[in-house]
């Protein structure tokens, strides 16, 4: 008798084991707000219980929130709560640590800005007076190169919608404008890679009809010479992912490799460049800049050499500078570790040759390279740069987990991939919010980190507000690590209060 109600009990516990199951299922395939559920359903909720869990048993086990790369856990865990609008709050004191070389301390002021006299940073224009159509740029905080072949259809379209929600520009990356781009309406910027795909002819060469027809859609152009996650090498997409659409968008054979150059076929040396700043801006009249990793100090001189001597017509309109620790794609782990310097030592040289020359007014400086805090993106205004550009930190606002499959096409939160199931996990309706939020919180605390300095705003922010460690309890100055250049000082200092 006791076996009867023995197996009776256990054939219901087993029929409500298997309704929870299928509850879950259902539930999970169903909801929009979660990537990994709706891609992997029941069992994803193992990852958000040991995320749960792991704060109470990783100190036993595991590493800490600060040791994980190429993005810890806690830098993460904040672009996350700040996509969510949850707010960028700790309980019990930082994790970061402040005795490690290279840590950030900003200069609190004694008396910070009370919240009636604290503004907003103001928008900046492009091009002004070089171009018939200069773009006035909102946001301090941008969506960097992604191309799409790199990136999937839904992350496209939840980036460019997310964008014109926070008003901040978008940039297509190297793989040409696709529809998708303009779907939410937000400012383009069109980037010229090395293949010129989506801008060229059927032999590869740049195309000024196409060039013309795209200047009625976008922004701004970019001609990218180079990039922080492989310098010296063109963009890699692995065949499995250049689909009918994007090959028809780039130009090229349906699953083949797409590989770029690894520079421009028609620009060879500084001159040529500059040639084509000049005639792109004065076909498209729109602002033309330039994109690249920096080596060394002979470009950027060269670079205000020749504008000084030939006319402020031949200047980019704007220049990014990636870092070494740049790369959201495919790239040779080889350069994407050891090639180029980082944006800490490039950034605040460009900006002083610049201001030497004094460009700093003619050029903008957009700064990029792992920025995807708050913190790091008021260092680089700091540093001289006027805007910052962020892929990875967009990234994790679609939803990704840093699975490190970018290259694979098998990104489990449909991010990276062309597998329509997986793509089915990144709900645009859903995640564009989050790219929305996590642009404009971005730049609130950009804005609030300046008024704990004591500044109206983030653009107002300069090299002596922030101090870099240098060792164990020894700080130094930004203004004294890298002093701002004596010819031309007060010029200099002139010409970056103009900007704020």
């Amino acid at each position: 008798m006791m076996s009867v109600v023995s197996y009776g009990l256990g054939t219901v516990i087993g029929f409500l084991i298997i309704g929870l199951l299928i509850f879950w299922f259902v539930q999970d395939v169903t909801q929009k707000k979660h990537t990994v559920l709706r891609n992997y359903p029941v069992i994803g909720r193992l990852r958000y219980f040991f995320e749960r869990q792991g704060e109470y048993f990783r100190q036993y086990f595991f590493m800490g929130d600060r040791e994980e790369m190429p993005f810890n856990r806690a830098t993460r865990g904040w672009v996350y709560r700040e996509c969510k609008d949850e707010g960028g709050m700790i309980g019990f004191g930082s994790t970061y640590d402040l005795r490690e070389p290279g840590a950030i301390i900003f200069v609190n002021a004694p008396f910070p800005v009370l919240e009636s006299d604290q503004q907003c940073s103001l928008p900046l224009t492009i091009g002004t007076g070089y171009c018939e159509q200069p773009f006035r740029a909102r946001s301090i905080v941008n969506v960097s190169g992604m191309s799409f072949g790199a990136i999937s259809e839904p992350a496209v379209r939840a980036l460019s919608r997310g964008a014109a929600e926070a008003g901040c520009w978008m940039d297509t990356g190297e793989g040409g404008l696709s529809p998708y781009h303009l779907e939410g309406g937000c400012d383009v910027i069109m980037q010229i890679g090395t293949a010129k795909y989506g801008i060229r002819t059927d032999t590869g060469e740049f195309s000024p009809q196409k060039a013309k027809e795209l200047a009625k859609v976008v922004a701004a152009f970019e001609i990218k010479l180079s990039q922080g996650a492989k310098p010296g090498k063109g963009g890699v997409l692995p065949a499995a992912k250049v689909t009918e659409e994007i090959a028809r968008i780039r130009g090229i054979p349906v699953g083949v490799n797409s590989i770029s150059p690894n520079r421009h076929t028609d620009i060879a040396n500084m001159t040529e460049l500059l040639d084509q700043v000049a005639y792109v801006r004065n076909l498209t009249g729109r602002p033309v800049g330039i994109k690249t990793a920096i080596g060394g100090w002979e470009f950027i001189n060269d670079l205000c050499e020749q504008v000084l001597r030939r006319g402020l017509e031949y200047a980019p309109d704007f220049i990014v500078i990636d870092g070494g620790e740049g790369g959201s794609g495919a790239a040779p782990q080889t350069l994407a570790d050891h090639v180029s310097l980082p944006i800490a030592e490039a950034l605040p040289r460009v900006v002083d040759a610049l201001l030497e020359a004094d460009l700093k007014n003619r050029v903008r400086v957009v700064a990029s390279g792992k920025l995807v805090t708050s913190a790091k993106a008021a260092w680089a205004l700091c540093a001289g740069a006027d805007f910052v550009n962020t892929a990875r930190g967009f990234m994790f606002a679609l939803g990704c987990i840093q699975a490190l499959r970018c290259h694979q096409n098998t990104c489990p939160t449909g991010v990276t991939t062309h597998n329509r199931r997986l793509q089915r996990g990144l709900v645009v309706e859903e995640k564009y919010l989050r790219v929305a939020n996590y642009c404009r919180n971005m730049n609130k605390e950009l804005d609030m980190i300046a008024h704990s300095c004591g500044l109206h705003h983030a653009r107002e922010l300069r090299r002596e507000h922030v101090r870099i460690v240098q060792s164990a309890d020894q700080s130094i100055a930004l203004n004294m690590l890298y002093p701002y250049p004596e010819i031309g000082r007060r010029r200099a200092l002139q010409a970056m209060a103009a900007d704020a």
